[in-house]
């Protein structure tokens, strides 16, 4: 993601470069799949919209692309809320196995969405998931 706005010197980049530079300049992806990648990268708080264009939420300072670096296609797939509410759970120190299970066993006792019972948990283990609790909420 930081590739383009190291390039061009800048923290925002009209959508439209943020596309040339992932597509054309370093053959990357296909325009339509530079795309897909501002979706995915919004979405997951990666990049954000500004109004002079997109904006990275990071730090570019340190970041070094190394020349031969080429990115993997798997970029593309967005995660689900699920998969975050995993993540954040295994971030806090759950265990992943213990955190599906407990999860999978709230779902079947409570006959709630995997993202409500994986909210329920993660706010149980006292891990602040408000921001994906809202999410899910929204997915329903």
């Amino acid at each position: 993601m930081a590739a383009p706005f190291l390039e061009r010197g800048t923290r925002t980049l009209p959508e439209s470069e943020f596309v040339v530079a992932q597509s054309l300049d370093r053959d990357w992806f296909s325009p339509d799949q530079a795309k897909r990648l501002i979706e995915v990268a919004v979405g997951e708080g990666v990049l954000e919209r500004t109004e002079a264009g997109l904006a990275p939420t990071f730090d570019l300072a340190g970041v070094e692309v190394p020349e031969d670096f080429a990115p993997d296609e798997s970029l593309l797939r967005e995660r689900s809320t699920f998969e975050r509410l995993l993540d954040a759970l295994t971030d806090a120190g759950v265990e992943k196995q213990t955190a599906v299970a407990e999860t999978n066993r709230l779902q079947s006792d409570l006959a709630i969405t995997l993202e409500a019972a994986a909210v329920l948990y993660a706010t149980r283990q006292g891990v602040d998931v408000a921001d994906l609790a809202e999410r899910a909420r929204q997915e329903l």
